[in-house]
Formats: structure tokens, C-alpha cells, sequence
């Protein structure tokens, strides 16, 4: 993957971006291609916490490569084979399926996200998201917009959902011109908002707007309006230097250990 662009913010995002906190913090986007037909990663940074605490929510990120295994071993980075893939898990505990095979188009072929009622949340995803079936078993379903983008798989847990304080959310982009219909749907199948159409302005590039939902088990869902969002995406060549740039001036772990004190836990 690449980094794609990096943003530092001095207060907390007015759509919950970066999560319950108001303090300063960055995001990065990586991905194997441009936002625009790649599935991309946005990693949030929030300075002064050093720590997250995993929940069952976010079940791993399928891959499709032909290297990326072979890289991990040979930098002696834990590598486990289960099921058919091989399991990376990141720093910070996110799972990573590993297929290793190779690719057409974007190698990130599939999320996986937990569900506590697949027949709910299928209707959910279906009925009111508009995404269609390509495949389904008997505790899964795997769902998309499209055969050639990333799927959505959900997979019955068997127990309540636990976002713990790690959860994050799934972003779409569509024409802007659909965000308040798609508002009003939600509204009118008394589905949760959590974030109503709202405009988010990044310094120096474009706003967009975005309607920010949560499905039956509270997964977070973010649709945001595709023409705005295709100019804020545009990749940026000093995406690694601003982040590299970042890392440098942050001097949050020296501060707490000349005060004796630990990152907070988020």
C-alpha cells in the first residue's frame, strides 16, 4: 500500500471523525491506487491517546497478493495460516486475511464485518443501502455496488456486537443530489442517524457534505457526495513527506515520559 494523503487537524472533526475527541489529530489515507476505484484505509491519529480497546466489530480486511506474505516472513513479522488465508494482524490488533494468489484490479477484495441478526442486517444493507448479493451461506453474506469494487461481507456473530473504543466506520461516495433522499429514507424507516447531512470543510481543499448512519448493530456508515469528494481526494505527491513530517514533530511520547505519565487509553 501507499500513502495517499495526510491532513493534520487542530480540534476535533464536527462529523466525529477521528471519534470522540476534541483535541488534535491527523488522517492518513493508504491504499494500493487512487480513492477513486481503490478501497483506501483511512487511519486516524489522535494525539495524547496510546491506546485503543479491540471490540468484535471489525472481523479483518481480505487481500489478494502474491507478496505480501513472503515480505512479512522475511522481516520476521508473525505470520499464521487458518482457514485457508494467512493471518496478519496489524500493531494495533486489525485483522488482515492474506489470499496469496494474484489480482486483478484493487487486491483489497472484501471487509468483514460482525453481525448479531444476518437477516436483519441483510435488509438493512439491501433494502435500504441498495447493495445487491453476490454470495451467501448459511452465517455469512457477501454484498457490493458493483463486481469490480471491494465487498462488504457479514458474518453472524451469534452474540451482541461490541464496538469496544477501536470501532470505525465504512464510507461511500454517491451523487451529492442523493444524500438528502437518502437522509429522508433513513428518517422514514425511523433508522439511526447519527450524523444528519452536514458539510465538512478540510483547509485548502473542497468541503463535502456527508449523512453520517448507523446500521442495526450500530456499524457506522458514511455517505459522503461524490463530486466534492473526487476533488479533496486527489492524490497527493507529498502525502509521505507531510507524514513523515508529522511523525517527527510529534513529541506526545516525550512529554508523558518526562512527566511520568502514560498515553491515556481511548
Amino acid at each position: 500500500m501507499k500513502f495517499l494523503r495526510h491532513e493534520e487537524f487542530e480540534e476535533g472533526c464536527k462529523a466525529s471523525c477521528n471519534g470522540p475527541y476534541f483535541g488534535k489529530w491527523s488522517k492518513s489515507m493508504v491504499g494500493y491506487g487512487p480513492e477513486d476505484n481503490h478501497f483506501v484505509v483511512e487511519l486516524t491519529y489522535n494525539y495524547g491517546i496510546g491506546s485503543y480497546r479491540l471490540g468484535n466489530d471489525f472481523l479483518g480486511i481480505t487481500i489478494h497478493s502474491e507478496t505480501i506474505v513472503e515480505t512479512a516472513k522475511n522481516v520476521g513479522y508473525p505470520v499464521v495460516e487458518e482457514d485457508g488465508f494467512y493471518i496478519l494482524a496489524s500493531p494495533d490488533g486489525y485483522i488482515f486475511k492474506i489470499v496469496n494468489q494474484p489480482t486483478q484490479g484493487d487486491p483489497v477484495k472484501k471487509v468483514s464485518l460482525s453481525t448479531s441478526n444476518l437477516k436483519k442486517s441483510l435488509d438493512y444493507w439491501t433494502r435500504l443501502c441498495g447493495m445487491q448479493i453476490f454470495s451467501k451461506e448459511s452465517h455469512s453474506v457477501t454484498l457490493g455496488y458493483d463486481e469490480s469494487q471491494c465487498k462488504l461481507e457479514l458474518i453472524d456473530v451469534g452474540e451482541n456486537v461490541d464496538h469496544a473504543t477501536a470501532f470505525g466506520r465504512i464510507a461511500f461516495s454517491c451523487p451529492g443530489d442523493e444524500l438528502p433522499m437518502i437522509e429522508k429514507s433513513m428518517m422514514s424507516e425511523n433508522q439511526t442517524i447519527l450524523k444528519p447531512l452536514v458539510s465538512l470543510d478540510t483547509p485548502g481543499k473542497a468541503s463535502v457534505q456527508v449523512v453520517i448512519l448507523a446500521d442495526p448493530d450500530g456499524h457506522e456508515i458514511c455517505f459522503v457526495g461524490d463530486e466534492a469528494f473526487r476533488e479533496l481526494s486527489q492524490l497527493d505527491p507529498k502525502a509521505d513527506d507531510l507524514l513523515n513530517e508529522a511523525i517527527t514533530a510529534d513529541k506526545s511520547n516525550e512529554w508523558f515520559a518526562r512527566k511520568g505519565k502514560s498515553k491515556n487509553s481511548g
